[in-house]
């Protein structure tokens, strides 16, 4: 974003401010950033691992199913609030801002740092501001399609002017490491982007979804309970059917935003979705009739990232000169509950 445009937005006046404030405020995404752990794991190195538990799988059977080849597994010290204030960190120096300026935190993530606070309040401790809201939003891989509508909502109706929406995870301390079918799905990693009230529209449309009959599918049953965890506390997935739905409900949210928006998906630059699994991902784009070549995909070197995919790769996008100011892009993603959504973004 140019000086020009970042002055525009700051100089925005308050939504609903003065008597005469009759002009619609929007909000668009002036800064993005992220930040992956600092160990990479490939598919050889997880192979290697599993073996010496007597677990067989091997690079071919991963990349075949999946498209992943490797992903970024968190250390000691690195969690979903220190990498989400990193990400942040990245946010606001792209949109040329301090994080003084932020009147508002909403964090996606499965895999907290604590019961409580929330992420996002550690996250703002991280960042030294303090009195802006600040709170989690748990929807698992659909976590940054939420918070994004979220903060979108609370900009337009003059809660908020500037806002950090982040996506962190470190999915790596909930994986059940003698099950191939889902340790070698998911990875670590942090993406955020800064939203700003705006004259212009940003955030054209976004819905969501979610259905709980379908919790069993996808689901870390494991809790607290009298000092204890009760249940099983790692991942578990029924991969068949997740597929299965995923395709599904990600086709018909497209098309809701869409509609909304009064567009067709040839409009649309780029379809960023959530990094789940590559075939998910070009079948959404078939059924949009959409060239794969217009997919930003990272799923191949990040892994599974839950509510980080998506700011992650809008942020490789962005950085990578893919991604153009005044482009098109959608949005979308599905995960546990059974939740999904779509947003689509005027960039």
């Amino acid at each position: 974003m140019s000086p020009r445009q970042t002055d525009e937005l700051r100089s925005h006046p308050s939504p609903g401010a003065g008597a005469g404030a009759t002009s619609p405020v929007y909000a668009r995404i002036s800064g993005t950033g992220s930040i992956l752990p600092s160990q990479r794991v490939t598919n050889q190195d997880l192979v290697e691992r599993l073996a010496r538990d007597g677990v067989e799988t091997s690079d071919d059977w991963i990349v075949e199913r999946t498209g992943i080849r490797a992903r970024h597994f968190a250390q000691a010290g690195e969690t979903s609030a220190t990498l989400g204030a990193e990400a942040a960190r990245r946010a606001l120096a792209a949109a040329g801002l301090q994080a003084s300026d932020i009147d508002l935190i909403v964090c996606a993530t499965s895999t907290p740092d604590m019961v409580f606070p929330s992420t996002a309040c550690l996250i703002q401790r991280e960042l030294g501001v303090h009195g802006c809201p600040a709170f989690d939003v748990q929807a698992v891989c659909s976590g940054f399609i939420y918070a994004l509508t979220v903060a979108d909502a609370m900009i337009r109706g003059g809660t908020a002017r500037r806002a950090l929406v982040i996506g962190a995870e470190v999915f790596s301390r909930l994986l059940d490491y003698s099950d191939r079918t889902t340790c070698v799905l998911f990875g670590d990693g942090a993406g955020a982007v800064v939203l700003e009230a705006s004259a212009q529209p940003g955030i054209v449309a976004s819905c969501l979804h979610a259905d709980g009959r379908y919790a069993n599918i996808l689901n870390v049953p494991g809790h607290l309970a009298g000092g204890e965890v009760t249940g099983a506390p790692l991942l578990r997935m029924d991969g068949q059917a997740v597929f299965k739905l995923a395709v599904s409900v990600l086709d018909k949210a497209a098309h809701e935003v869409l509609d909304a928006a009064g567009r067709t998906a040839d409009t649309v630059d780029w379809l960023i979705p959530h990094q789940a699994n590559l075939r998910i991902m070009q079948g959404t784009a078939r059924k949009l009739h959409l060239p794969l070549d217009r997919i930003i995909v990272t799923v191949d070197q990040h892994g599974n990232t839950s509510a980080a995919s998506i700011p992650l790769a809008l942020d490789v996008g962005v950085r990578s000169g893919q991604i153009q100011r005044g482009q098109s892009l959608m949005l979308e993603g599905v995960g546990g509950g059974f939740t999904w959504g779509a947003v689509l973004v005027d960039y």
